[in-house]
């Protein structure tokens, strides 16, 4: 008898690759896809590995796959910005052992920077995707996935969301697959994307994607779900969820394959039906398409294009109920923020001590933007801050940034920042680069990186020496400093920033958070005594939460959540607050 599990998404998904075959599996972390790397670890036949960026972790199955074996990368949407470089490409080539991109969307912007649907990037690269609604799907379509990308010779994604990723469903264990590695052969034409064998392999891709649309129709993926004829809705993804929810006894064509799609399959279900809904989160991808063949059906019209889905849009929109949930529980609004005793919070009180401005990235730091700290002015993508800082310069002179440094962490440093860097100091610019290093991925759960010295299996390896890899860029000034030496943090920021030329200053203290950290470090708590206390309020301007204004004025710290990092002592000029073993 088989074995039932609950599975994540992203836990099926990993479990899909094992059954499947995967022999290789690169990724970067990103919400919400991480977890499928931190699953597929676990499977000790498959070599898995944190890259230092998602292009570099698409190469990388690239390389597997045409080796002749199984292989995949994982990253979240804006990650296939970072990997449409090779994406692009290796669609045109084409594959030897199956290859899978699963890339994970973010409707409702959960932990992105943007809402971009990647169905769109596909059509692009015209590659074609698959995109499950359950757990039990995520793994099966896992494995059609690497059935489909031998059999058609083309890269597949796998295209998943956050409620998905994260939701929970059961799933019916298998054995794994055992998968014989394809021979390697030398191929030019097919391998060597110069500009005479891509014009012959552009020409395979189209015919390819057209072949795909015809058999979408017998694909057991794509179903069609006849009921009431009155109401159909065509349908993909978690979205065919709240479809089944809101109208159970309505017609459905469930879709599978969401490029390309299946043409005769849509026409023959759009006949049968009386009016027609376009059901997909995000971008009107079928809608657009299916309209374009001369199908009247209704879409964005009614349905938004932001933000995550839901049945009760459905009740609204399409059976014009009152959805209201009046009697939901009013759970108070709970912004992000930094954790006590997080290194972050110590630099950017300094640097609002200071009045500098920020230039800012992707990761815990980028929370410096919001009151009381106020730091960070500007976020874009991963890497950014460095080049947004020299763009600065370039365009306003040396005094502008006088007051402006660029924020990086030292994972995002070495996924784009290094570059950055490289430029920052090839075109001779001026400006301070802070590099927040708290030995850690810290925004998606703690993943090691090439600084940390340990790999995604666990391995001991050498750590990157962040300041040696500036000191090698030619950078005279790289100063390492503790984030809790808060007066000479201060001191150091003010030398820096007064210079014309470029700076680094690698800020170190681990993530609270780190189970290393903890297990190493002596507990300590940050305690009142009140009786010193003037009420002036300083300790409280950094916005730690273990930190409470009594009704008197005074100050209270919660130990439950206190770190002992002692930067609100630092801030007390009057002795009133102490740092103890606990």
């Amino acid at each position: 008898m088989s074995e039932k599990k609950i599975m994540l998404g992203n836990e099926a998904i990993a479990r899909g690759a094992y059954e499947a075959g995967v022999k290789v599996s690169a990724a970067y972390p990103g919400t919400p896809s991480t977890e499928i790397s931190e699953n597929i670890v676990k499977y000790p036949e498959i070599y898995a590995e944190w890259s230092p960026n998602e292009k570099v972790a698409m190469e990388v199955a690239i390389g597997a796959s045409i080796s002749g074996v199984r292989s995949m990368a994982s990253m979240k949407h804006v990650g296939v910005n970072v990997a449409s470089d090779p994406l692009y490409t290796i669609s045109y080539a084409g594959v030897n052992g199956g290859l899978v991109l699963v890339a994970a969307d973010d409707p409702g912007l959960y932990s992105s920077q943007n809402e971009q649907d990647t169905r769109c990037v596909a059509r692009a690269a015209m590659v074609p995707v698959l995109e499950p609604s359950d757990s039990q799907e995520a793994k099966d379509f896992m494995k059609y996935a690497f059935e489909l990308s031998e059999k058609y010779d083309t890269p597949v994604i796998l295209r998943t969301t956050t409620r998905l990723s994260h939701s929970q469903g059961p799933v019916t264990l298998e054995e794994r697959q055992k998968i014989e590695d394809k021979v390697y052969e030398r191929n030019v034409g097919k391998f060597v994307m110069m500009p005479g064998n891509a014009k012959q392999r552009h020409l395979y891709v189209e015919q390819r994607l057209k072949d795909m649309a015809v058999d979408g129709y017998d694909m057991p993926i794509n179903r069609m779900e006849l009921n009431d004829s009155k109401i159909g809705f065509i349908t993909s993804g978690i979205a065919y969820q709240y479809v089944k929810e809101a109208c159970p006894e309505a017609s459905v064509l469930k879709l599978g394959m969401v490029h390309p799609l299946p043409r005769k399959l849509i026409e023959e279900f759009a006949e049968k039906v009386e009016v027609l809904y376009i059901f997909e989160e995000l971008e009107p991808v079928f809608e657009e398409q299916i309209k374009s063949w001369g199908i009247n059906c209704i879409g964005k019209e009614i349905f938004t294009v932001q933000g995550e889905y839901s049945a009760n849009m459905i009740r609204k929109a399409v059976l014009h109920q009152d959805a209201d949930l009046k009697d939901a529980a009013k759970v108070p609004a709970r912004p992000p923020i930094l954790c006590p005793g997080c290194p972050h919070r110590s630099v950017y009180s300094v640097l609002n001590k200071l009045k500098i401005h920020a230039a800012g990235d992707i990761g815990c730091y980028t929370l410096g933007a919001v009151a009381p700290l106020s730091v960070v002015d500007t976020t874009v993508c991963m890497g950014a801050s460095i080049s947004t800082l020299h763009g600065m310069e370039k365009a306003k002179g040396k005094d502008y940034i006088k007051n402006w440094v660029a924020v990086i962490g030292d994972s995002t440093f070495m996924h784009t920042g290094v570059n950055s860097l490289m430029n920052m100091v090839y075109n001779q610019g001026t400006g301070t680069v802070m590099i927040l290093d708290n030995s850690t991925t810290g925004m998606t759960g703690h993943q090691d990186h090439a600084a940390t010295g340990k790999t995604l299996m666990g391995e001991t390896v050498p750590a990157i020496n962040i300041y040696h890899l500036c000191k090698a860029m030619g950078i005279k000034n790289v100063i390492e400093v503790d984030a809790f030496d808060t007066a000479l943090l201060e001191k150091v920021i003010k030398e820096e920033v007064a210079k014309d030329e470029v700076s680094v200053i690698i800020t170190k203290a681990p993530c609270v958070l780190l189970k290393t950290e903890k297990a190493t470090k002596v507990a300590k708590e940050c305690v009142t005594i009140s009786e010193k206390c003037k009420k002036c309020g300083m300790c409280l301007r950094p916005g730690c939460p273990a930190l409470t204004k009594n009704a008197d004025g005074t100050i209270s710290i919660d130990a439950t959540m206190c770190n002992g990092c002692g930067l609100c002592q630092q801030l007390c000029k009057f002795g009133a607050i102490e740092v103890r073993e606990k």
